[in-house]
């Protein structure tokens, strides 16, 4: 079989970057989180805090528990970004074809045939490249093999700063020690179907026939995985996107009471509403949630006719928030989300007969306060419901969904287009 695929997994990535930075974290157990509060969890772990024990999403008094000397460092996502695409741009300096996986992970195909001496040479040489040219912090494990999926699972066998090569005399034996749960693509759902067929471990899973894991995905996924891990090129999965655009996170201490919170979620509904526009789609459902700290949840759906209009939208949360039942105004808020869904293309949208004037003059209107805020800097604009709470939603990294400054914080690419006020020319001296 032919090496295919090679698969670059940032170790450890946002604390790496932050030591990468600051000198001072190297060489110490660092954790990052998206507000300072003791009751938030750690969003990512360095290498070192692992090695104390630590996992990510561990809560804050929990881990400081576990590792007195853990320093803890609010996230900042728009340097991740940044790092993210240098790294990119790296990889593509020296293979073909490369696919983001998530902000820590990226895959390319190799286009030629690779032998194993060859791919290993190409594996060192990107590390030493990310090295020189990124940073030495900036750590990556490497998995190389016939198939993405295979791939993956290599660059996930050896951490940190590893390299894996599965080829075709590695397999399955290499694969023997893992758990069908260690393939992406297997989650506790498949699992369980699984064990009901008598597969638990890595050897069933590799040995069953094409036709029984057809059966047990009920579709052809489970002809893909097999497909993937007995060495097919296959294309990539298919991930279903676009299907909600939205915002969500942790209260600050300081802000878990209602009306703050509510201030919050219409904020993030600011942003959802612009990102909205950009992606060109309209939305024709809102929906908001909250987690509260007793563990109780509270959420609801309003249905719209379809709309990228922020104030119809401000309108539509306020109609939302107003619908909690009595007995939620007695807790105290923790979590917040706001999703906007049903989405459209721009292109299947059909404005209503009696509102498309209106329509069109709130598009320009916002279309314009979306340039304000990506020239000057978000929150230049904002409608009041936000008031008091612009500094209460910072940009958020999902591993899934890498955002883009451009759209949530500042389009640097504006940086030195505003014309700056002449200063009044010094009057000339008279002439006697």
């Amino acid at each position: 079989m032919a090496l295919r695929y090679l698969t670059i997994d940032f170790n450890s990535f946002f604390a790496s970057v932050e030591q990468q930075e600051r000198p001072e974290l190297r060489g110490k157990p660092v954790g990052i989180v998206p507000v300072m509060a003791e009751t938030t969890g750690c969003v990512a772990i360095s290498i070192e805090a692992k090695a104390a024990g630590l996992k990510r999403n561990m809560r804050v008094a929990e881990a400081r528990l576990a590792c007195p000397g853990l320093i803890i460092v609010e996230a900042r996502p728009e340097i991740y970004i940044n790092y993210q695409r240098r790294l990119v741009a790296v990889i593509e300096s020296l293979v073909p074809e490369t696919k983001v996986q998530s902000i820590d992970e990226v895959t390319a195909h190799l286009h030629d045939m690779l032998s194993r001496v060859e791919a290993e040479k190409l594996a060192l040489k990107i590390k030493a490249k990310i090295f020189r040219e990124v940073g030495p912090l900036l750590r990556s494990s490497i998995g190389i093999a016939p198939t993405w999926l295979l791939a993956k699972v290599a660059s996930d066998m050896q951490k940190p700063d590893g390299l894996v090569i599965l080829d075709d005399g590695d397999l399955p034996g290499k694969l023997l020690h893992l758990a069908p749960g260690d393939i992406a693509g297997i989650g506790p759902n498949i699992q369980r179907r699984l064990a009901e067929h008598g597969i638990t471990s890595m050897a069933q899973l590799y040995a069953a026939n094409v036709h029984e894991l057809r059966g047990i995905w009920g579709g052809v996924r489970g002809e893909q995985i097999w497909g993937l891990l007995h060495g097919h090129d296959l294309p990539y999965f298919e991930h279903e996107i676009g299907k909600t655009i939205g915002h969500g996170g942790v209260l600050p201490p300081a802000k878990r009471n209602h009306a703050d919170a509510l201030a919050v979620l219409h904020r993030l509904l600011q942003k959802a509403a612009m990102r909205l526009r950009h992606s060109r789609l309209y939305a024709g459902a809102l929906s908001a949630s909250v987690d509260y700290t007793d563990e109780t949840h509270w959420s609801h759906e309003l249905l719209l006719t379809e709309t990228q209009d922020t104030l119809r939208l401000t309108h539509a949360l306020t109609d939302l928030w107003g619908k909690r039942p009595e007995k939620f105004a007695r807790r105290t808020p923790l979590r917040i989300g706001v999703h906007l869904t049903r989405l459209i293309d721009l292109k299947l949208h059909t404005p209503d007969l009696f509102e498309e004037k209106t329509e069109q003059t709130r598009g320009k209107l916002f279309e314009a306060v979306d340039h304000l805020n990506k020239v000057l800097g978000k929150n230049s604009v904002y409608l009041g419901g936000a008031h008091g709470a612009t500094q209460d939603a910072p940009m958020r990294i999902a591993f899934t969904r890498i955002p883009e400054p451009e759209i949530e914080e500042i389009d640097r690419s504006y940086e030195g287009r505003l014309k700056k006020p002449k200063k009044p020319a010094a009057p000339e001296p008279e002439v006697w």
